[in-house]
């Protein structure tokens, strides 16, 4: 036996303007990250029978679910689903269909991980500004197969601040099972300015392989990728170092890293 339960949040909940004022939720403004109390009891009281459990989220925001990460062996993110929402479930739950969606937003693990509402600096906030231990990173998503990033190499090691180069990096298939990955190539900030972002997403490319199959993904890298904005001068592209950074998810251990000179 297997049992499929579908928790998460709605519409009703989180919004604008709602007139809503329960445990986790006020006015449209969610005041905690995690599930319902009523539904966190519910998964505990069915995990405890020793039955398989998939969890299926229906949310239009991130969630903390730090015990169902850790007691749930399957998690299946859906965001809110359009009518034929059903249909597309089955088909991964089932195996017919490879999920290789990446998560478009942080999953901390609680709301004392952000600022406070009120403060407009970005510093703490989202996958750019924030370098503490997450519950799921952004660009993260798991497959029915595994994949192996190596080899990640420049065909240039220094260009001047008006070049390009090109990245590239080999992807390998090292399941079972046929499936799709979104490699992901960041920017890292070089860590000269107090409100630098960490890295930045430049660039992403989905590819298919077959397991065993080894494919190269390559990356232009133009100097808009590498400029930044200062105050007084615009956008430039600063001289030294630049490290770029590939992989799965934005999180560094699944990131291969290289380094690009700009003299």
């Amino acid at each position: 036996d297997v049992v499929i339960m579908c928790m998460g949040i709605s519409p009703r909940l989180e919004g604008e303007e709602l007139e809503l004022n329960v445990n986790g939720f006020s006015g449209g403004d969610r005041t905690s990250l995690d599930l319902p109390e009523t539904q966190q009891n519910l998964i505990k009281k069915i995990a405890r029978l020793g039955k398989p459990i998939v969890l299926v989220l229906l949310n239009g925001s991130a969630l903390s679910i730090n015990w169902e990460s850790e007691n749930i062996p399957a998690i299946v993110e859906t965001w809110y689903g359009g009518q034929a929402a059903g249909d597309a479930l089955a088909d991964v739950l089932f195996g017919d269909y490879n999920p290789s969606g990446k998560l478009p937003v942080t999953f901390y693990k609680s709301v004392h991980q952000l600022p406070d509402f009120r403060n407009y600096d970005m510093k703490g906030r989202t996958y750019r500004y924030f370098d503490g231990d997450v519950l799921y990173p952004f660009g993260y998503g798991l497959s029915y197969t595994t994949f192996k990033y190596s080899n990640i190499r420049l065909d240039k090691e220094k260009i001047n601040s008006n070049g390009s180069a090109k990245l590239y990096v080999d992807i390998e298939n090292t399941g079972r099972m046929s499936g799709a990955e979104v490699v992901q190539l960041y920017v890292k900030g070089k860590g000269l300015k107090e409100n630098e972002a960490i890295k930045t997403l430049k660039g992403f490319e989905k590819i298919f392989l077959k397991p065993g199959e080894i494919r190269t993904v390559a990356f232009e890298i133009t100097p808009e990728m590498l400029s930044k904005y200062v105050e007084g001068k615009g956008f430039i592209v600063e001289k030294g170092n630049h490290t770029l950074t590939v992989g799965s998810s934005s999180k560094n251990a699944d990131l291969l890293d290289i380094n690009l000179l700009v003299e």
